[in-house]
C-alpha cells in the first residue's frame, strides 16, 4: 500500500480508501447500494486496515446517518487509534424534515458537523467535505463556514465534492483573498467509462495542488467484470435496481473487452485492470472502493500489485479517449508548438 500527500498540506493517506455506503441499508435508495450491519462492517473495516488502508469514507446521508454511527462504533470495537485512521464525511443533502435542514448554510453545516462528530464518536473530523453544489446559498457562505469549522478544531481539512472547475476555482479564489481555509481536495466520479474529469477538473487539481479522491471507480459495479456484451446484469443486481452513474455502455463495453483481455494475460481480474489503470493517474490521489463482502474487498485491495506497462496503459487511454471538444482541441492545436518549445528549452 503506498500513501500519497494530500493536497496541498503535509497529510498522507494510503491510496485506496474505504467507503462505506454499504452500511447501514437505511431508506429506499440505500438499501439498494448494501445493508451492511456492524459485524459484517466491522469485518471489512479490520481488513482494510490491515492491508494498511488508513482512509475511510462516510456521509451524513449514508442510510440516513446509520453509516456514520456504524463506522464509528466499529473504530471504538476495533479499539483503533485515532492516528492510525483519516476519517472523511460530508455535509449537503436533506438530513431533516425543517426547510433549513440541507444545503450549504452555515446554519446547516454548523448543525450537519455537530451531529456527524455525534454518531463517528470522534472529538474531531480529519475532513470534512462538502457533498454538491447549493444553488441557493453564496460560496463565500460556505467557505468561511467550513473555515470556523477548521478554527474552532472540529475539523482539520475540507474538501468538495461534485462540484463543477469554476465552483471550486471561486470557491479557492475566496480562500485566498480573506485567508480562510481552502479546499484541500475534490471527491468525484472518475473511470475508464467516464473520462469527462479530464476536460477542465484534473487541469485545475494539479495546477491548484488539490487531492483527487475517485468514487464509484467501477462505474457502479459495471467494470467489475460481470458485464459485457454478452454478459448482462442478473435480477437484483445493482445495475439493474439503481443504474448509476450514466455510462455510454457502448464505449464502455469497448473498455471492456481490452479490460478482459489484459486480466486474462495477467491473471487477475477485470476489476483490478479498472482499478489499477487508476492508481496509475498522476492526478490520482486515493481510489474509493466500498464491498459488501471480505472477498469483494481483497479483490480490490490486491489492484496496487497490478503493475500497467506503458504500452498497455496506452492501449486502455486510446480506447477510453474522450471525444475531442471546444475549446479543448483549439488549446491543444494553438498551444502545441510553446509546448515543444519549452520541451526543447528544458531537455
Amino acid at each position: 500500500m503506498r500513501y500519497q500527500p494530500f493536497g496541498n498540506t503535509g497529510l498522507f493517506v494510503s491510496e485506496l480508501c474505504l467507503g462505506t455506503m454499504t452500511f447501514g441499508g437505511q431508506g429506499e435508495l440505500w438499501s439498494q447500494i448494501g445493508d451492511l450491519q456492524q459485524s459484517d462492517a466491522e469485518r471489512l473495516i479490520g481488513r482494510a486496515l490491515d492491508a494498511g488502508i488508513n482512509f475511510i469514507d462516510t456521509a451524513d446521508v449514508y442510510s440516513q446517518g446509520q453509516s456514520e454511527v456504524i463506522t464509528g462504533q466499529a473504530l471504538k470495537n476495533l479499539n483503533v487509534a485515532r492516528d492510525d485512521v483519516v476519517v472523511a464525511t460530508k455535509v449537503f443533502g436533506e438530513t431533516g424534515a425543517g426547510v433549513n435542514a440541507r444545503g450549504l448554510t452555515r446554519y446547516h453545516i454548523m448543525e450537519g458537523v455537530k451531529a456527524s462528530l455525534k454518531r463517528l464518536q470522534l472529538d474531531h473530523i480529519d475532513l470534512y467535505q462538502v457533498h454538491g453544489f447549493d444553488p441557493a446559498t453564496p460560496i463565500e457562505e460556505t467557505v468561511r463556514a467550513l473555515n470556523t469549522l477548521v478554527e474552532h478544531g472540529h475539523v482539520r481539512y475540507v474538501g468538495v465534492s461534485n462540484w463543477a472547475a469554476w465552483q471550486i476555482m471561486k470557491a479557492l479564489g475566496i480562500a485566498e483573498r480573506h485567508g480562510l481555509a481552502r479546499f484541500e481536495s475534490l471527491q468525484a466520479y472518475y473511470t475508464l467509462a467516464g473520462r469527462d474529469l479530464e476536460r477542465d477538473i484534473v487541469p485545475l487539481l494539479q495546477s491548484e495542488t488539490l487531492g483527487l479522491m475517485v468514487w464509484s471507480p467501477l462505474a457502479g459495479g459495471l467494470l467489475s467484470g460481470k458485464y459485457g456484451r454478452d454478459k448482462h446484469a442478473e435480477a437484483g443486481s445493482r445495475r439493474t435496481t439503481f443504474d448509476f452513474p450514466p455510462v455510454d455502455v457502448e464505449r464502455a463495453y469497448d473498455c471492456i473487452d481490452v479490460m478482459q483481455r489484459m486480466a486474462e494475460t495477467k491473471r487477475v481480474s477485470v476489476a483490478q485492470i479498472a482499478l489499477a489503470w487508476l492508481l496509475h493517474q498522476r492526478a490520482v490521489t486515493s481510489v474509493i472502493i466500498g464491498a459488501k463482502r471480505t472477498d469483494q474487498l481483497d479483490d480490490n485491495i490486491a489492484a496496487t500489485g497490478v503493475r500497467l506497462s506503458e504500452a498497455e496503459r496506452a492501449e486502455l487511454d486510446a480506447v477510453s479517449a474522450l471525444p475531442a471538444e471546444y475549446p479543448g482541441w483549439m488549446l491543444e492545436r494553438q498551444g502545441d508548438y510553446r509546448r515543444q518549445q519549452l520541451a526543447d528549452a528544458t531537455r
